[in-house]
């Protein structure tokens, strides 16, 4: 059960790494600008995800689907 659990999120991080890693991932940030009292202005931004933290998700999931596969 444990290989098992191992490899689908083994899978699910190469295939999440991939996708940041070739296609690219954002994730939106909200910054307050200006503040006077109780009016705030506030911008919504889209921050992307960088690349090596693909990388980085690509090689763990590596890792844990070898370590799944293992004998």
């Amino acid at each position: 059960m444990k290989k098992i659990a191992l490899a689908v999120v083994g899978a699910a991080m190469i295939g999440l790494g991939g996708f940041v890693l070739f296609k690219g991932l954002s994730v939106p940030s909200q910054e307050t600008v200006f503040q006077l009292g109780q009016f705030k202005a506030e911008v919504q931004t889209e921050k992307p995800v960088p690349g090596w933290a693909g990388a980085i998700a690509l090689a763990g999931g590596a890792v844990l689907l070898l370590l799944a596969l293992r004998k």
